[in-house]
């Protein structure tokens, strides 16, 4: 297949072009920069120029493609409602383009917060569209289902971890280095999942080879970690304490998007998508490469 690929040179997106290429696919790479184009060009992929904001760009990137692979997204939660918006255009313009053609897209979600406190599972509806969450990438692609394009999401654990970046934990270390202190919520019970970045590259391969219109794939590994245990493993790794924060301490200590975060719980379950898919993560476990991260550091 020829694959064009959003957020190519991203860390997620890097990796999953490397497992796209291992699989004997092509690659065609979404890239605004010269040293994005040439680091796929050492992947073995073919550049593509554009942004997410250039429409004619993604839509002849759709035209030359036998499927999308859309992971593409502006985490700046600062801007998080014009990321959204933005978001939604590109994403409407994409599955325009696949109309009547059968191709897969495949779109980029979370599992986190869409049912605080259960665990997710494949069968968990999308968290509705609203002022407070205005986030359309698993709704908008299923609105073209009935018009011949084969849709599905890849839902992403919240702690996605490698060495360059470990998610929503990296937010926690750079606010364990700053503080002076390595910090969770309450008893620190709630629990985050986590996946690691090449079994999570895998399954972006996986699911783009299957091309199943409709389906949810959780990129899970391990279906919840508490957070107390996060913040221990920090802790361990830069020689600060670990303390508890009350929940009406958080926004203050972790400040601005991390403190609407870190106390929830949001567990998920990846058992479906192991099933169907056979896919098996294989990557070590998020508090063994924190340890092994933060010893290197």
């Amino acid at each position: 297949m020829i694959v064009f690929v959003t957020g190519a040179t991203g860390f997620i997106g890097s990796a999953s072009v490397s497992h796209l290429i291992a699989r004997g696919h092509r690659v065609l790479g979404l890239t605004r920069s010269e040293a994005g184009a040439a680091a796929l060009r050492q992947a073995g992929a073919t550049p593509h120029p554009g942004t997410l904001a250039d429409h004619e760009s993604l839509r002849a990137g759709v035209r030359q493609a036998d499927g999308v692979l859309h992971l593409a997204f502006d985490h700046d939660f600062t801007r998080f409602r014009e990321a959204c918006a933005m978001d939604k255009a590109a994403i409407e313009v994409m599955c325009g383009e696949l109309i009547g053609s059968n191709r897969p897209f495949i779109a980029s979600s979370g599992v986190g917060l869409l049912a605080p406190g259960q665990v997710v599972t494949e069968d968990t509806a999308p968290r509705p569209v609203s002022d407070a969450f205005p986030r359309f990438s698993e709704q908008v692609p299923m609105t073209f289902l009935d018009r011949g394009v084969a849709a599905a999401a890849v839902r992403f654990a919240p702690s996605v971890h490698g060495r360059e970046k470990q998610g929503l934990v990296t937010g926690l270390i750079r606010v364990a280095r700053q503080k002076g202190v390595s910090a969770y919520v309450g008893d620190g019970s709630n629990r985050w999942p986590a996946v690691e970045q090449q079994d999570a590259a895998e399954l972006c391969a996986l699911a783009i080879e299957r091309g199943e219109p409709g389906a949810l794939w959780h990129a899970v590994a391990e279906e919840g970690i508490p957070v107390r245990l996060i913040a221990e493993a920090i802790a361990r790794g830069l020689g600060v304490p670990t303390v508890s924060k009350a929940p009406a301490q958080a926004s203050e200590h972790f400040g601005g998007w991390l403190a609407n975060f870190v106390g929830q719980s949001m567990p998920a379950s990846s058992r479906k998508t192991r099933e169907k898919l056979r896919w098996q993560p294989r990557g070590v476990g998020l508090i063994q490469d924190l340890d092994a991260i933060l010893a290197a550091a």
